[in-house]
């Protein structure tokens, strides 16, 4: 009998992903269909949809779940869920697309990804998407600000673009998911399903688990945040995104490699999984945070550690407001969770830790509430930091990333022949404190 939390939405793992003879008989079915070519966003979304990893999410949202779900941050069920996930197509895709009609979802690279049943079509103006962006990725930092918002984030925020450059139409309806693409073979042993993952944990007899969510290579602050965790939970699951990033960040495969290095060298193995989720970031601060511990709810986490700025993008968020919203969300307090079905409440919880660092007066990494020294006693860890110091091949700080990792790093750096400038967040340059 497990011991993990249970899936989100009380209907257990909703898998959407074929195998064996159903998924050899949808392959050819759907070579006869009508071809529709998704983003690499919604390649994301659909893979996670396949492996319940969305649960109990299984299909592209219709305008109704959509809306309530920018303005509500629950579906439209009443079920417990804080971003959308939309699939869009050109107009003239569109003008041939009915309702009930079945139609092949493609990937960027011409790989069969999904069938999809198609229930609903609909348009979002310029207007519309306009509010999704207010409600989702408006937050209270300063690149948030009410006059000059709209404008910063057209130019500066990636998850603005993105729902900006979806196309003319939406496609809501149920998947039935044909691959899971690169994932299982580039990332062998760390790309692991929700249901492999549960069990793997039910092994080991852990019933209290946290997950370290990874879209910078580790440093010292995050090592001392699965510490942190470890020493009052079962377990630590680091848990990278293996999806899409923004220019200027580093790959999941040299990020993975880091991580490796760290578990080998500085973790007790007992207490410790890495493991890859096929995301592409939403840069979407505080609702983004929240998408993080729904769906790690699903590979069996009831912890979702958040520290600063988590899942933030330059100065539109303020420093810890993806811990706060936890406190503000729908059911968030015991009493508004039982008055709502079973399962539609988020159960995954916050573990909020407070700003941490190396500090030479204290000898070793601490937070705002363990040290009492000013900031010039302070090594400021950051993972835009380390890439702008290595990009630009800075001097790395003494107590900023470990040694092997360091070298992992450089190697990287030293091997590309285009740089990207990195843009440096106030809290990341130490301004903040």
């Amino acid at each position: 009998m497990s011991k993990l939390v249970p899936p989100h939405g009380g209907k257990g793992l909703t898998i959407c992903l074929l195998e064996g003879s159903e998924r050899e008989a949808a392959v050819k079915k759907a070579a006869g269909l009508k071809k529709v070519v998704i983003s690499p966003r919604e390649k994301g979304d659909l893979i996670m949809m396949g492996i319940g990893g969305f649960s109990p999410i299984t299909y592209f949202m219709d305008k109704a779940d959509w809306k309530s779900v920018c303005e509500k941050m629950t579906l439209k069920d009443g079920t417990f869920w804080p971003v959308p996930v939309t699939l869009s197509v050109s107009a003239e895709d569109a003008a041939g697309i009915n309702a009930g009609q079945e139609i092949a979802l493609e990937s960027a690279e011409g790989e069969m990804m999904a069938i999809m049943t198609v229930t609903d079509k609909y348009t979002l103006s310029d207007e519309e998407k306009k509010w999704e962006c207010y409600q989702v990725f408006k937050g209270a930092g300063p690149d948030s600000a009410d006059d000059t918002f709209w404008e910063t984030a057209q130019k500066d925020h990636p998850g603005v673009q993105m729902v900006l450059k979806q196309k003319a139409v939406c496609l809501a309806g149920p998947v039935k998911v044909l691959s899971e693409s690169e994932y299982p073979e580039k990332y062998k042993g760390v790309y692991i399903r929700p249901a492999d993952l549960r069990d793997m944990m039910d092994k080991k007899g852990w019933a209290n688990v946290a997950a370290l969510q990874l879209r910078n290579p580790m440093h010292r602050s995050h090592e001392f945040l699965a510490k942190i965790a470890i020493e009052v939970v079962d377990g630590v699951v680091i848990h990278s995104l293996i999806g899409n990033l923004k220019p200027g960040d580093i790959p999941a495969e040299v990020r993975v490699k880091c991580i490796d290095t760290l578990v080998e060298k500085y973790f007790v193995k007992d207490h410790v999984i890495q493991a890859g989720y096929p995301l592409d970031m939403r840069y979407a601060g505080p609702r983004e945070a929240l998408l993080h511990a729904t769906f790690r709810q699903n590979y069996g986490i009831n912890n979702m550690i958040i520290g600063r700025d988590h899942a933030g993008v330059g100065d539109f968020y303020g420093m810890f407001e993806a811990q706060e919203i936890f406190d503000r969300m729908p059911y968030a307090t015991p009493e508004a969770a039982c008055a709502v079905e079973p399962g539609k409440a988020l159960i995954c919880k916050a573990m909020k830790i407070d700003w941490t660092f190396y500090c030479f007066k204290c000898d070793g990494m601490a937070s705002l509430r363990t040290c009492p020294h000013s900031k010039d006693d302070r090594v400021i860890l950051s993972g835009t930091k380390l890439r702008k110091m290595l990009s630009e091949g800075a001097p790395v700080p003494d107590h900023f990333g470990r040694d092997e990792v360091l070298t992992i790093l450089r190697a990287y750096y030293e091997g590309l022949t285009e740089k990207v400038e990195i843009k440096m967040q106030r809290a990341a340059s130490g301004s903040g404190q």
